[in-house]
């Protein structure tokens, strides 16, 4: 009876070692397809890359990029919103899959992240009040006080100019310290501020200049085997999406020009 009881256990103990060796081989891509959902985290408020309409529907450029990724992988897009800062931590902690905010590839975020093919490409500019005359150049940046949310690229660029950066939740926070005079400038995307201007035509705000180079704006994963053919099933995602103009037609339908190609 012992011996029959210790086969049972043995047996037991097999069949649980090799259910838990085939949930642990279980990549990062499989455990997508195996839910159905591909979780996004974004900010909701930075329009047109991703914010809410008059109906209050979260919506921009990159709610449709991560939708049309996400059917190619077989799954539907799942968002969740918060503030800029705690989008990383996020998926740094497994929360989200991906992140999609408009975000810049960075050689210091490149050392964290591994960063699928860019989908976008985006100039900076230095925004200012429409009266001043000061600043004409990011050099001028210098000993300027500027806003942005603190770990954004245009925050690291306003910095690495001498800029004193105030941290701020989004953009019409931004703008109404530029209105008021408590900062001298602020930092962001030229179609961001083409898209706020449409929209908010009376605003005494105007571009000082703007970068040379257009940053490459990717989708950041993280670095390691279990993403690795995550990375790879995106990537392909996107090349496909520019083929068959998907891309384009986005970029022209939110920013009215095709920033899909440099």
């Amino acid at each position: 009876m012992k011996k029959l009881v210790l086969i049972v256990l043995s047996v037991l103990l097999v069949f649980t070692s090799c259910n838990k060796k085939t949930e642990t081989t279980q990549d990062h891509l499989a455990r997508i397809k195996e839910s159905g959902v591909l979780t996004v985290a974004m900010e909701g408020t930075w329009a047109p890359w991703t914010y809410h309409d008059e109906n209050d529907v979260l919506t921009g450029y990159d709610v449709d990029v991560a939708s049309a990724i996400a059917q190619k992988l077989g799954v539907k897009a799942s968002f969740i919103e918060g503030e800029w800062d705690g989008l990383f931590a996020g998926l740094d902690a497994g929360r989200y899959d991906i992140v999609a905010n408009g975000v810049d590839i960075t050689e210091e975020r490149s050392q964290k992240y591994s960063f699928t093919t860019p989908y976008a490409y985006n100039k900076t500019a230095v925004i200012v009040s429409s009266d001043r005359d000061d600043i004409t150049s990011f050099n001028d940046l210098k000993d300027k006080k500027t806003a942005n949310t603190i770990s954004s690229t245009y925050a690291q660029v306003a910095e690495s100019y001498g800029a004193s950066v105030t941290g701020v939740d989004d953009l019409n926070q931004t703008f109404q310290l530029l209105l008021t005079g408590r900062i001298d400038a602020t930092l962001n995307s030229e179609m961001t501020y083409y898209d706020y201007m449409k929209a908010h035509p009376e605003t005494k705000i105007k571009i000082a200049c703007l970068s040379d180079d257009a940053t490459h704006v990717a989708i950041p994963v993280k670095k390691g085997s279990d993403d690795e053919s995550l990375l790879a099933a995106i990537n392909k995602a996107i090349e496909e999406l520019k083929a068959d103009g998907t891309l384009k037609k986005l970029s022209e339908k939110y920013f009215g020009v095709d920033i899909s190609t440099n």
